[in-house]
């Protein structure tokens, strides 16, 4: 392995260069006839996402072959676990806006080291949004430093969530409105960062390839994100997938939606499998 690792911006650049050709060549796909299928777990996968899954590692692994590799269209033999640093791949996240023809669809790479998402990149080719961000170097959407704004004629906090969430936060007597649903996770996590949400919620489940890209936007946004049972999220674990999650521009709504999610899906017993937990 190398000595020296590239710096954290030379990994965001090596991403965003995959994530636009990853994006013209998912474009030849989008709103065409298109070949789909279903994986055990139920959830879709089309060719688009196959041969963008192919092509990402490729790029990436070969440009960075000291890498580990974890991506949702590959076999994971864990052998990432022995890299100082990895890929976390989704070559179409939100594959069911995809498949229906929907706009918000993206690209979502990240790098991961220690744990922690260091660069990520949201690309929605099909808005022509690209959404980035580095350890210590902020982030940017299409080249310019994101600036949150919130409309003036919002008068209480938007908040996309499931039906469940959404019942407790009225019960707890919130003072929201609800907000739209994007099938693309990463695409609604870095809306709060641009002003456009102000919160969401993520049902447990998730996995890491759903959420590193977005992670490292939003921490150099000073949005909170976090697992309503443990606090800061960690990735590139043996096990990828999340517990229920509250990311949010305001920490006066930190309780509330954690209070909401721990009654929706409460927290995992000592050592119990969270797989058997996931809704």
């Amino acid at each position: 392995m190398a000595d020296t690792l590239p710096s954290y911006q030379e990994d965001l650049e090596l991403l965003r260069t995959a994530a636009v050709t990853a994006g013209i060549i998912a474009s030849s796909y989008f709103r065409r006839d298109l070949k789909t299928w279903t994986k055990e777990n139920a959830s879709p996968v089309s060719e688009a996402d196959i041969v963008l899954d192919k092509f990402l590692h490729s790029a990436l692994t070969t440009a960075r072959p000291d890498y580990g590799w974890l991506s949702e269209e590959s076999p994971d033999d864990l052998s990432r676990l022995n890299y100082p640093r990895t890929f976390v791949v989704d070559p179409i996240d939100g594959t069911r806006g995809f498949i229906r023809g929907e706009d918000s669809w993206t690209v979502s790479l990240a790098v991961v080291e220690n744990g922690r998402s260091i660069a990520g990149v949201v690309f929605a080719p099909a808005r022509d949004e690209m959404y980035d961000g580095y350890l210590g170097g902020g982030a940017r959407l299409n080249g310019q430093p994101i600036a949150r704004r919130v409309p003036p004629d919002r008068h209480a906090p938007l908040i996309p969530a499931p039906g469940a969430v959404h019942q407790e936060l009225q019960a707890a007597g919130l003072d929201y409105s609800r907000g739209p649903f994007y099938p693309s996770l990463a695409y609604r996590l870095v809306q709060i960062t641009t002003g456009k949400l102000d919160a969401t919620v993520v049902r447990r489940g998730s996995q890491d390839w759903d959420l590193a890209g977005a992670a490292a936007i939003l921490a150099e946004c000073g949005i909170g994100f976090e697992d309503a049972c443990f606090g800061a999220l960690t990735f590139n674990k043996a096990d990828v997938r999340h517990g229920a999650l509250a990311a949010f521009a305001q920490g006066s709504l930190r309780e509330a939606l954690r209070g909401a999610l721990l009654k929706v899906y409460g927290c995992p017993e000592p050592q119990q499998d969270l797989e058997r937990k996931t809704t």
